[in-house]
């Protein structure tokens, strides 16, 4: 029986990559694993020995501490009412190997309700001192100075009011607003209309 023409395309084409290959192999050099040869060689494998002992660890260290100060971060920035309490579970984070980050990552992110409910506000005594500052430099408009007000007057009527939150309502009582902030308002005495 004959081959057909096809399979003797196919053993000749095998044939050819296998003469190639054995080719390709006769004229190939030395095969060297590194580039460095001797000395260099080992200068070379103690300075990679020596960052493998002292930087990787410290480096891992500096990012596991840096992720898990993140929920600490965020609960100040969104000016968390419970931000030290997610402070000390992100440090007993760090004591129990990650295991309660999670939680404090979470808790970072969530809209503290029951909190709200008991005290009467949703945010940390620094974001009241800190609008209070931005009032008193001119930088909020009359209906934030308001809303601000009765933030604290929600407090007030529920007895929750800091002593400091106190003083804080008394001054912003003599903080002036400005009649351009309210829209429709008639103009200010010896102001253009």
């Amino acid at each position: 029986m004959k081959c057909p023409a096809s399979d003797r395309g196919v053993v000749g084409s095998r044939a050819a990559a296998i003469a190639a290959s054995v080719l390709a192999l006769a004229c190939s050099g030395i095969a060297r694993a590194s580039f460095l040869q001797g000395e260099a060689l080992d200068t070379m494998a103690d300075w990679i020995a020596i960052f493998v002992i002292i930087v990787v660890p410290i480096g891992v260290i500096v990012v596991f501490w840096l992720v898990h100060i993140l929920p600490e971060k965020v609960a100040e920035k969104r000016h968390h009412p419970q931000q030290a309490a997610i402070n000390c579970l992100c440090l007993l984070s760090l004591v129990f190997g990650g295991l309660l980050w999670p939680i404090a990552w979470l808790w970072a992110y969530t809209k503290p309700i029951g909190y709200r409910m008991a005290y009467g506000t949703e945010k940390h005594d620094d974001y009241f001192v800190e609008m209070a500052d931005r009032a008193k430099e001119g930088k909020l408009l009359a209906d934030e100075i308001a809303h601000l007000r009765d933030e604290l007057d929600t407090m007030a009527a529920r007895g929750n009011l800091p002593p400091a939150l106190r003083q804080l309502r008394a001054e912003l009582d003599a903080v002036p607003t400005r009649a351009k902030d309210v829209p429709n308002s008639p103009p200010a005495p010896g102001e253009k209309a």
